[in-house]
């Protein structure tokens, strides 16, 4: 009965994620570019070397910056998708390998699924490199999940040792 409780939670977290990343690639390029547009001029507004550049260079700047904060996106959302899929796959009672497999190729195939939503919408079109991204983010959020994990296992069991 716990366990239905816990994966019916990380199913529903999920879903959640799943349909966040789906409306975010939903999102024409204009709309998802000013989305990414503000949060790198809230960011490079308090940063006091920046803004004693010239104007061009705080274009450069901003451009990179921008770019920066659209691949963290990308790879903090997929590792979030990566420690959800492996702490749902935990609940199952098969081999760690099988569990590391299984995550990671529902969230490459939700990942390549996502690049192509993309190529039909509005100014946007899909990457590989985001694909490959948010791949490793996936990866990422396993190995967490797995070294979280072991220190729970570890603090338990050195809790009912003593």
């Amino acid at each position: 009965m716990k366990l239905n409780i816990i994966r019916t939670i990380l199913i529903i977290a999920l879903i959640t994620i799943f349909t966040t990343i789906f409306g975010f690639s939903n999102q024409d390029s204009e709309t998802s570019g000013g989305i990414s547009q503000k949060v790198t001029e809230y960011i490079t507004r308090h940063i006091p070397a920046i803004q004693r550049m010239e104007e061009f260079e705080k274009e450069e700047i901003t451009d990179k910056v921008e770019t920066a904060i659209r691949k963290i996106a990308h790879f903090s959302i997929y590792t979030l998708v990566g420690i959800l899929l492996m702490s749902l796959m935990c609940t199952y009672k098969i081999k760690e390998i099988d569990k590391i497999g299984i995550s990671l190729i529902i969230g490459i195939i939700y990942a390549i699924s996502d690049e192509i939503h993309q190529s039909f919408i509005p100014g946007r079109g899909p990457q590989l490199t985001d694909v490959i991204l948010d791949s490793m983010g996936v990866l990422t959020g396993i190995f967490l999940t797995i070294f979280a994990l072991e220190i729970i296992r570890k603090f338990v069991n050195n809790k009912y040792a003593t």
